[in-house]
């Protein structure tokens, strides 16, 4: 795998997880006005600014991904995205003061750990 196709995947990786980040933060404010206020949960989310960011995000990402798939392999960039759920495990507990549990943490390690050995199994 090259530098420029390693950066690609990770700007795929961490673009997704960013959109995921915001998309739940937009969801919880559109949620909470429409129970407020009474109105549709669509309604709010589609006119919600961190939903609309989140969408957009997660859009990109998804080109990024796609053209990833173009020049890696499957089977080399797929076990990346184990990295976005560390970072979505991490962003939810610190950013948006989610309960994490010790077993969340070390079923992370372990999906962190399995990354780390496909990717050095790629490199021999």
């Amino acid at each position: 795998m090259t530098p420029a196709s390693l950066l690609l995947l990770l700007f795929a990786v961490f673009s997704s997880a960013a959109g995921q980040i915001m998309l739940k933060h937009g969801m919880r404010a559109a949620a909470a006005t429409a129970e407020r206020t009474g109105g549709s949960l669509a309604a709010r989310a589609a006119t919600t600014p961190w939903v609309v960011l989140g969408l957009t995000v997660f859009a990109v990402s998804a080109v990024a991904w796609m053209s990833t798939l173009a020049r890696v392999p499957l089977s080399v960039a797929y076990p990346f995205n184990a990295l976005g759920y560390l970072l979505i495990v991490l962003a939810g507990s610190t950013l948006l003061h989610e309960r994490t549990s010790p077993w969340t943490w070390a079923g992370s390690l372990l999906v962190v750990i399995g990354l780390i050995t496909v990717f050095a199994g790629q490199r021999n």
